[in-house]
Parts: structure tokens; C-alpha cells; sequence
């Protein structure tokens, strides 16, 4: 019998063909130890930091490598609660609750508030992982244009549900540009709504590292819910919902990816711990972030994004991919974002500026990307003239 195909090797041959044919193969490649990482979401160096490093080692011999049990029957252990608590003091939300990943804290949170009565506004570039837990929750949707908060208004004004959420991120991953999450808060109080806010690339970033919304003030605010990844700035693994205790109870009780999930392991759960306690300590970190940041922008020649994420718009995505394996080849990671992963259809290369990477490093490895991008024939699209 080995050798022979059957009709599911033909379904997935075919679908292999179709992507390769559009440009949108993916592979996984380890890589190179000695790499130069302006890819990676490691923003603050927070993965290395041997205090973080030291945190997740002691948490790792005292506890096991894993927590052998999910949160509900032997799994919560003491160092799932003091992540909660340097989570709320890093972000001056009032609650958190702990998840395995952030992809597993976005659909369990919405899948956990969506109901049939219930509208739910998504804004149009949000994260798979929103996506995903509007479709499950089995709320209608409607998807706003981006960052556009007449529209949000305009649909929560026309909302003939008895509930409404809306969806948004803080930072966006593909352009690093801002929501409005004042004027958005706002609307949300004015038509009695839930603004669910993604801090993934904000956490560590924005607000001296507290995120954007305790930068604009809605830390602990009664309309405003959180979202975050621990496997970015943070430099560890897993994810969390903030918001208040009435709403923690309510996930523990309700929202199946906690419920029926082995609890985050012990070493990454003390890893994120130790990192949020730096961040507080050490507001500085964020600022190195940017001025990283600043310096890709003027490089490349492109806007710069206050963000982690730079982004270098590429005019197709085989392009966008050969230029990245090469850079690959030769030392530099960067990242390839190609459809449907970017909302707008534009493949791009994204560099993410670290606050761990040294200036003469980051100025050649930029050097190197100018270079391979034009021997490539690699036209970025919208550059700063």
C-alpha cells in the first residue's frame, strides 16, 4: 500500500499547485542562530533577558514543564496568579485572566460575549484570531471600513440587536498605524456598546510599554476590554483577557478555549511575569524600541509607523518572498507578508525595530535589505520621495 496515492493526495496536490501558481507558498525554515532579526516579535529582547530567562528556569524546576492539568482542575498554579496580577499592573486594568495562547484569549473572549442578540463590528483589518471568534460565537457581523469611526458609529446606530461589541486592534500588525481608541470609546459609551481592544503590538510598545489604551486614558474603563499576547514584547508564550472581575468570572465559567485547555505552562507563565515587571521598571525600553524604529523608516525611505512594525510595501508576492529568502540567505530576517495575511491585498516586508538591536548592526542590515531589493528589481510601492 505505501506509494500509492489516494483522493485526498490529489485534493491536497491540487491546492499545492493553485498556491504555488498564485505565489503563496509557506514553508516553515529554521534559521540561522547568528542571524541579524529585524522579524521577529521579540521587541523589547525581553526572550533573552536573563532575568526573564532566570524567572522561567526557577519556575521550570519548581513546577514541572508543564501544568499537567487545565485551570479548572489542577492546572491554576501560583504563578498563573502572579502573571494576572503584573498584568493588571502593567495595563491598570482591574482583572485578567490567563490563556494558552492569545489566538486561544481572542476566541474565547468573543465567543464567550457573542450571542444571537448580540452585534459585533469588527473593524476590517483585525487579527485572524478575531475573525475567528466572531464567526464561532454565532453574533451577526458587519465589518467596519478601517479605523473608521463615523462608520462604527453609523452601525451601532442602526443596530437592531439588544447588544453590540466592537472589535478593533491597537496597533495593526501588517501597517503598525493606531486606532483611534478615544473617539472610538466614546461612540461605544454613547450607544451603550463594548469596545474589545487587541493590544498584541501595543503592550511593550505604546504608552512607555503600558499599551495604548492606558496611554489614552481608558485603563479600567467600564466600556473598554483587553487583549493581549504574552509571545510578543513580552518575549514569552500564552495570552490574556483584561476587563473587570464580573467579566473574569464569566470566562472562567463560559469560554471553552480556557475551560478545556491544559493551563499555560509554569515557565512561560513566570517568564511573562518577570517581563511585565521590567517594563514597569524600565519605561525606557520602549523608547529604544522607537528610536529603532526611526531609523528603518529614514533608511528605507518609507513612513514610519510609531510602532514595533515597519512595513515596505512590495508590487507582487513572489517579489516580496525571493527578496526575503535571500535576505535570509545572507543573515537578515525580515519578514514576508503576502495574501490573504495582509488586508489590503499589498504584499509587504515587514521589519520590526527591537530595542535589543545595536545601531551599527541595524544600519548594515538595512544596507543589505537597500541592496537585495535593488538587485532584485524589488519596487517598493508608496515610498517617502
Amino acid at each position: 500500500m505505501i506509494g500509492k496515492t489516494g483522493p485526498l493526495d490529489s485534493w491536497l496536490h491540487d491546492k499545492a499547485s493553485t498556491r504555488a501558481d498564485l505565489g503563496l507558498r509557506r514553508r516553515t525554515v529554521a534559521i540561522r542562530e547568528n542571524s541579524v532579526d529585524l522579524a521577529s516579535n521579540d521587541y523589547l529582547g525581553l526572550s533573552r533577558d536573563p532575568r526573564v530567562v532566570a524567572a522561567a528556569a526557577e519556575a521550570l524546576h519548581r513546577y514541572g514543564a508543564g501544568s499537567r492539568a487545565s485551570r479548572l482542575v489542577t492546572g491554576t498554579l501560583s504563578v498563573h496568579a502572579d502573571l494576572e496580577r503584573a498584568l493588571c499592573d502593567l495595563t491598570g486594568q482591574p482583572a485578567a485572566l490567563v490563556f494558552s495562547s492569545g489566538y486561544a484569549a481572542n476566541t474565547g473572549l468573543l465567543t464567550a460575549l457573542g450571542e444571537a442578540d448580540t452585534l459585533i463590528v469588527s473593524d476590517q483589518h483585525v487579527h485572524a484570531s478575531l475573525v475567528d471568534g466572531a464567526r464561532l460565537s454565532r453574533a451577526p457581523v458587519v465589518i467596519s471600513g478601517h479605523n473608521n469611526v463615523e462608520h462604527v458609529a453609523q452601525l451601532l446606530k442602526e443596530c437592531s440587536q439588544k447588544r453590540a461589541i466592537v472589535v478593533v486592534e491597537s496597533i495593526y500588525s501588517v501597517l503598525g498605524d493606531h486606532a483611534p481608541l478615544k473617539e472610538l470609546a466614546a461612540v461605544c459609551e454613547l450607544h451603550g456598546a463594548l469596545l474589545v481592544v487587541d493590544e498584541a503590538h501595543g503592550i511593550g510598545v505604546a504608552g512607555r510599554g503600558r499599551g495604548l489604551a492606558h496611554q489614552e486614558g481608558l485603563a479600567g474603563h467600564p466600556n473598554v476590554v483587553l487583549t493581549v499576547t504574552l509571545s510578543k514584547a513580552l518575549g514569552a508564550q500564552g495570552g490574556a483577557v483584561l476587563g473587570s472581575e464580573l467579566l473574569r468570572d464569566h470566562l472562567v465559567n463560559v469560554a471553552r478555549p480556557f475551560i478545556f485547555d491544559t493551563a499555560l505552562a509554569p515557565a512561560s507563565a513566570a517568564a511573562a511575569t518577570e517581563a511585565c515587571r521590567i517594563i514597569v521598571r524600565e519605561p525606557d525600553l520602549a523608547e529604544r524600541l522607537h528610536a529603532n524604529g526611526r531609523v528603518i523608516a529614514e533608511v528605507l525611505g518609507i513612513e514610519h509607523a510609531l510602532a514595533a512594525v515597519q512595513s515596505v510595501p512590495i508590487e507582487s508576492p513572489e517579489l516580496a518572498l525571493t527578496t526575503a529568502e535571500t535576505l535570509r540567505d545572507r543573515g537578515i530576517l525580515v519578514g514576508c507578508f503576502r495574501p490573504p495575511s495582509v488586508p489590503d491585498g499589498i504584499s509587504r516586508l515587514r521589519l520590526t525595530a527591537r530595542a535589543n538591536v545595536e545601531l551599527q548592526a541595524l544600519t548594515d542590515a538595512l544596507s543589505e535589505v537597500q541592496d537585495v531589493i535593488t538587485e532584485l528589481g524589488a519596487r517598493p510601492l508608496g515610498v517617502v520621495a
